[in-house]
């Protein structure tokens, strides 16, 4: 098995993909107008519109209604990206700090509410874990 990706169901495709091109920096890949992709070296972010849910199953999906998952992306430097996302990102909801585990994090929400963490390995442990 190979875990692929996280799909966000929304109302609004453009503005999502728009945010989390912004955001990360990584162009999206459109199959179609309710359907697009973020591809990274490790996994892929995929945000579809809300007439892709019955395709699947009728009413087993609603957008804008996470409140358990975070989508967590790995990146150089923690501390750089919270400066260029400062007035970009307008629900920060913790800002970048050393998680006990060793990374160094930052919490917002996007324009949806769902939760999104930055981080940076910052310990011996955590870097190792993250190396290669």
């Amino acid at each position: 098995m190979d875990f692929v990706s996280i799909r966000i169901i929304t109302s609004d495709v453009a503005r999502l993909v728009e945010f989390y091109e912004r955001a990360t920096g990584v162009s999206a890949t459109w199959a179609t107008e309710d359907f697009a992709e973020l591809r990274t070296a490790h996994a892929t972010l995929a945000i579809a519109g809300v007439r892709t849910v019955p395709l699947f199953a009728p009413g087993s999906a609603r957008p804008a209604d996470n409140h358990s998952v975070i989508v967590e992306f790995l990146v150089d430097d923690v501390d750089r990206v919270h400066r260029n996302l400062t007035g970009f990102v307008t629900d920060l909801v913790q800002e970048h700090t050393t998680m006990p585990w060793g990374n160094r994090s930052l919490l917002f929400r996007d324009p949806d509410g769902n939760l999104v963490n930055f981080f940076t390995p910052v310990t011996a442990a955590a870097v190792a874990k993250f190396a290669g």
